[in-house]
């Protein structure tokens, strides 16, 4: 296929290979076709709707390199669904009357775009799937190629999406300096909620690095250097079964000999009873374009402590959340190689003439592709049967199960 001009947006929350994917796809093409034109829209859908983009210019081929060191998006991020007519009218991106797929197709046509990169999670890459599917129907001659973005690595097929190897790596950085307030006060109880919406692969992942960086430091017990001390109590996360009393009373033991307890939870644990909690009051709950409750209005990190304090005797209790520090970092090496991978075949994809989401297809052996897009979807769960998962519970002696209700 004949590419003359491609166009690159990104959306959603952050994730540490924004700016790295940006970049990787300039280089790229610089690389094997500097004659094809590049623009970035600002702000993601929202620069699309309203044409407002960066050109990639001689300079910043040449200086794009320095992207991979940067967390972020320097061209920008939003939260926008182009079939959410209501939401899009109401932020004056569109006109009373407007299709906002139209807008958007219409747009790149004009500014003479023949494939459209996006990069970011689920939302976007299912808004990807509907403009490319609009696109198609209405007979626009435009590809459509994502990349998959999210901290949370739960997108439907994709075995490994850009960045959550990273975010791991910092909430486990992240912990390493909070966990010392254990000594701030007797019978302290710590919560590092760790974002995760529907999928707690985050959370156990982050729990996993930040122990095997306990394995490597050296202890000195009688000075209260006690690895017991700073290690990770308890693990929830949405995928496992939750009886807070058994819980407590395991928990209470470990406060009676320790004098601290680490609990690393998930967002999205917890949240049904919370919601249920909020409704019976009258309490609003807040979501967004997409339909989704808007986590960080309902706080589970309380709620789990205000569960947990009284329960284990806990003095004090600190809730800290990783989330904006571990998604806003640069990309890891580990990250690097995948993320360089992925845009080097979306590349190729592109003069192939294939639409789809760029990724590992856990239903293709694993192998590299461009995956269709009516098979990509969100909320896709950890496996609580993965063994260093199951191992690393049963060294902290929790119980495993998979997700029933909450029990209270």
């Amino acid at each position: 296929m004949a590419v003359k001009k491609v166009a690159i947006l990104t959306a959603g929350g952050h994730a540490p290979c924004l700016s790295s994917a940006v970049g990787g796809l300039i280089e790229r093409y610089t690389e094997i076709a500097p004659e094809v034109e590049i623009i970035c829209y600002r702000q993601g859908y929202m620069g699309l709707l309203k044409g407002d983009f960066i050109t990639v210019t001689p300079e910043i081929r040449a200086n794009v390199g320095v992207m991979h060191s940067f967390g972020g998006s320097p061209i920008g991020n939003s939260r926008v669904k182009l079939t959410n007519v209501k939401d899009c009218l109401k932020r004056g991106l569109v006109k009373e009357g407007q299709n906002p797929q139209k807008v958007a197709a219409d747009q790149l046509v004009k500014d003479g775009v023949d494939v459209l990169h996006t990069i970011g999670g689920d939302d976007t890459n299912t808004a990807a799937a509907d403009l490319a599917k609009f696109l198609k129907e209405n007979a626009y001659n435009l590809q459509v190629i994502g990349l998959p973005k999210t901290i949370d690595n739960d997108v439907f097929p994709i075995k490994q999406s850009l960045g959550a190897w990273t975010a791991a790596e910092h909430g486990a950085n992240y912990f390493e300096n909070v966990v010392t307030e254990l000594g701030s006060s007797g019978r302290m109880l710590i919560i590092h909620e760790v974002m995760g919406r529907n999928c707690g692969w985050l959370t156990a992942a982050t729990t996993q690095v930040y122990r095997e960086r306990l394995d490597h430091k050296k202890w000195l017990p009688a000075m209260g250097l006690d690895k017991r001390k700073y290690d990770v109590h308890a693990v929830f996360i949405p995928e496992m079964a939750l009886d807070i009393e058994a819980e407590a009373a395991r928990l209470k033991r470990q406060m009676d000999v320790l004098g601290n307890i680490n609990i690393f939870l998930s967002e999205g644990a917890g949240v049904e009873s919370i919601v249920k909690e909020m409704e019976a009051k009258g309490e609003e709950v807040k979501r967004d374009a997409f339909g989704h409750i808007r986590i960080e209005t309902i706080n589970p990190g309380a709620w789990f402590g205000k569960q947990f304090a009284e329960k284990i005797g806990a003095e004090k209790v600190l809730v800290q959340k990783s989330g904006y520090y571990s998604r806003a970092a640069s990309a890891n090496i580990e990250d690097l190689r995948l993320i360089k991978g992925c845009v080097d075949h979306a590349v190729e994809c592109a003069f192939r003439g294939e639409s789809g989401v760029i990724g590992h297809d856990e239903d293709h052996g694993g192998r590299l592709r461009a995956i269709e897009f009516s098979r990509i979807k969100g909320g896709k769960p950890f496996c609580i049967e993965t063994p260093w998962f199951v191992e690393m519970l049963k060294s902290m002696g929790q119980p495993k199960g998979a997700k029933v209700a909450v029990a209270h």
